[in-house]
């Protein structure tokens, strides 16, 4: 038979000297009852403007799938073509939306040309604004991404520095701001065009230094010829330049 004191000896010292009434109940099993789990909340859903909905209508070329940069003056196109489309305050709006959003900076980031109404290429984007939009969508995806994204963006800069046609610290200049870590990713982007134009000019001196063909040089090296073209063609420009 069951020791009925060694029973009640075990029993939780909360309840010792207290009414059965008002002793705990102990739950059954070994684990704990968890509390129910709140079920996660779906994220709202952002009204769209429906002057965006119409813009994409009346001009998918510029605000379909795809953004394209707009030219400078769109806004007093729009109002002109479609006056009874378009209030003046409520556009304004719209195109604020439009040309903050995320899709919209990345057209501008990859170097696109400005387009007019009927999505023609009429003139190029500064490379201040390329730039300013690659920082912006780069610290709106670093926000949202635990992957250090730096490496990307440098690239980025670089290839945006190369295609603005400027030299190296003509571009830091325009584009240098207050902020200093925006700063310190031209400064790095920098850093890496001298390396690579270092490299460059290292080879084209050993290549001229050989007597080679651009073919024996690159057969010497284990190169390939037409990538030694490309470098050495690259130095000569740059020294015409």
């Amino acid at each position: 038979m069951t020791d009925m004191t060694t029973s009640a000896a075990a029993a939780p010292a909360e309840n010792a000297g207290k009414p059965d009434a008002a002793r705990k109940p102990r739950p059954q099993g070994n684990r704990r009852p968890h509390p129910a789990k709140a079920a996660p909340q779906a994220r709202p859903q952002r009204e769209v403007n429906p002057l965006l909905e119409k813009l994409f209508e009346l001009h998918p070329k510029l605000f379909g799938a795809q953004f394209l940069p707009l030219k400078l003056g769109i806004f007093q196109d729009l109002l002109a073509r479609h006056p009874d489309v378009f209030k003046k305050d409520e556009l304004k709006l719209a195109m604020g939306q439009h040309a903050r959003s995320t899709r919209y900076l990345e057209s501008v980031a990859a170097g696109l040309a400005c387009h007019d109404l009927d999505g023609n290429a009429v003139e190029p984007v500064s490379p201040e604004h390329v730039h300013h939009a690659i920082l912006e969508v780069f610290r709106r995806r670093q926000a949202r991404s635990k992957e250090d994204l730096r490496p990307r963006v440098i690239a980025r800069i670089v290839a945006a520095i190369e295609a603005s046609g400027l030299p190296r610290e003509e571009y830091a200049e325009r584009v240098r701001v207050q902020d200093e870590s925006a700063n310190s990713l031209v400064d790095e982007a920098l850093s890496q065009l001298k390396l690579e134009a270092a490299k460059r000019d290292a080879l084209m001196a050993t290549f001229k230094a050989s007597g080679k063909t651009e073919a024996e040089f690159a057969e010497m090296y284990g190169m390939d010829v037409r990538e030694v073209a490309a470098v050495l063609e690259r130095v000569r420009r740059d020294q015409a330049a």
